[in-house]
């Protein structure tokens, strides 16, 4: 973290010998919409954000103090939600600031902060849908072997190395993002500080930055859309292979919340970055980014809330208590 420091302080020394004015802030127009618009964008957007932190919370609380879901598939949902408060922390707060008075500020450490963290919680939510398949797989490919390979322990260690991930990967991007000439360019056609509107702004050559990015993208993206795809094949198979439709129901049923899950993150997730984000496509981006800063956090709990009947009872029982 010492070298991140110093290297987005960079982005705050006084004009480099070139004469070029140094950015300490950012100004992010957010929609530009009319005031009604934007006052009902704002009372939307409050409401899925406090649904999506009690949501979030309720599952973490459910699943730490419930004996019936103290198995892997719970306990890496309650890590996905973990995820989603800083994701919708990060993001949201600012957002409904930015909304609610047309536009705002944000400085140049709190920009590389918001990015970073945005970051993390992306990379990391790849990372654990991709061991939530696996989990899934083993539960319904090697139902005998489950309790030997998906224990406490491998559970604790794969959820600790996505977290790692999660906080290593973005830190090389940051550190670029965070040393690039603004030349004095500080307004943001956006309502956080993203990676492609950045890159956007900045007067620096980026090639390297996005060749860096197309790197990054491999283990972060590739592999793990890879894995997940052939897990949901070896299961499909598996479950087409049970003779009785009620047994195939049931084993599809176990994994159904998480391919909607992971359907709704990889679809906004490719849709936004995977694209070209150059000209036209920022501005639809923008529109998009919503749907996976403000919407997906709150989606994930409601599905494996709704389709649960394991959390249904525990919510119940917790009622009644």
């Amino acid at each position: 973290m010492g070298l991140l420091a110093a290297s987005l302080t960079s982005g705050l020394l006084a004009p480099s010998e070139s004469n070029v004015t140094a950015v300490t802030e950012f100004s992010l127009l957010g929609f530009q919409v009319n005031f009604c618009l934007r006052l009902s964008l704002f009372c939307l957007f409050f409401v899925v954000f406090c649904g999506t932190i009690c949501g979030n919370l309720l599952i973490i609380t459910l699943v730490s103090t419930s004996k019936n879901l103290h198995t892997p598939m719970y306990f890496f949902i309650s890590q996905l939600s973990i995820s989603d408060i800083l994701l919708t922390t990060t993001i949201v707060p600012n957002m409904l600031h930015v909304l609610l008075y047309n536009g705002g500020t944000i400085t140049f450490i709190g920009c590389m902060s918001q990015l970073y963290f945005f970051g993390v919680s992306e990379i990391f939510e790849c990372f654990l849908l991709t061991v939530m398949s696996f989990d899934r797989y083993v539960a319904i490919c090697h139902p005998l072997r489950y309790t030997s390979i998906m224990t406490s322990v491998s559970c604790v260690r794969l959820t600790f190395f996505s977290w790692f991930l999660g906080f290593c990967s973005p830190l090389s991007a940051v550190i670029q993002i965070g040393i690039l000439n603004y030349c004095g360019h500080n307004i943001i056609d956006y309502f956080f500080c993203d990676l492609p509107a950045l890159l956007d702004l900045s007067c620096s050559d980026t090639f390297i930055i996005q060749i860096n990015g197309v790197l990054l993208g491999i283990p972060i993206l590739i592999i793990p859309t890879t894995i997940i795809v052939v897990s949901y094949t070896y299961i499909v198979w598996a479950v087409l292979r049970i003779p009785s439709s009620t047994g195939r129901q049931k084993a599809f049923s176990t994994c159904s919340s998480h391919l909607i899950v992971v359907s709704i993150f990889y679809w906004t997730l490719f849709s936004v970055y995977v694209l070209p984000t150059k000209g036209q496509n920022l501005t639809v981006n923008k529109y998009l980014s919503p749907l996976y800063t403000v919407f997906t956090p709150l989606v994930n709990p409601l599905i494996y809330s709704l389709r649960n009947k394991d959390i249904k009872k525990a919510v119940r029982v917790s009622v009644h208590n």
